[in-house]
């Protein structure tokens, strides 16, 4: 008899882990598919990594989309770009959406103090309420470029940042958002690009001339 009950009791602890298991499976899949954003005190699984830093056991991390490492984004400049300051009520809700904003919050030096070919880049994080913490750090600028037009691209960027900050995140963003490293590289092309477009209309009107002139060849009357 007393075997029986001590096989009870173990036969009762091993359904109990198992239902534990099942509802922590349970817990992490809502909070994977179920969008819960959380603080880094909550002791449930939750978004972004559906890890609690106060859970007894390891865990996996599982992310929505790929955010393991930076978010790197390209801002080409633009002839006559001017940046457009973010839109507070409309949400960011996806990546794209955030670049987008990002792209269009830009806007690069007058051309008489830019530099041809300038490369500038710059490394922060938001929280999760769309603000950046603490002060975005440069990472990378065009060596041989004089100290004041590194000072006009880093000052144009600080205003781009100001025009785009805090960035409307909905909740679920904000919360996957939250901390993770963003590269953005600004590169100023505009001189180079307009000489290309000049070099390409001259190479396409001289086509078109010498086609013509060898229809209206063509169209003369043979003797």
């Amino acid at each position: 008899m007393k075997r029986l009950g001590r096989y009870a009791i173990l036969g009762g602890a091993g359904c109990a882990c198992a239902a534990a298991i099942v509802v922590e499976m349970g817990a992490v899949a809502e909070a994977q598919f179920g969008g819960i954003t959380c603080s880094v005190f909550d002791p449930q699984p939750c978004q972004p990594t559906v890890c609690s830093p106060l859970q007894d056991g390891p865990c996996q991390p599982q992310y929505p989309f790929p955010l393991g490492e930076n978010l790197q984004l390209t801002v080409k400049s633009k002839p006559n770009q001017h940046g457009e300051p973010v839109d507070p009520d409309h949400k960011v809700d996806n990546i794209g959406g955030m670049f987008a904003a990002l792209r269009a919050c830009w806007q690069p030096p007058q051309a008489d103090k830019a530099h041809d070919g300038m490369q500038i880049s710059v490394r922060f994080a938001f929280n999760r309420n769309g603000g950046i913490i603490g002060e975005p750090r440069v990472t990378y600028t065009t060596p041989g470029v004089a100290d004041d037009t590194r000072n006009t691209y880093r000052e144009a960027i600080k205003e781009a940042l100001d025009r785009c900050t805090p960035l409307p995140f909905s909740s679920g963003m904000g919360g996957a958002i939250a901390g993770r490293p963003i590269a953005i590289r600004f590169v100023d092309d505009r001189k180079h690009e307009a000489e290309n477009r000049i070099e390409s209309n001259t190479e396409g009107n001289s086509a078109d001339t010498a086609e013509g002139k060898a229809a209206e060849k063509a169209a003369e009357p043979h003797p």
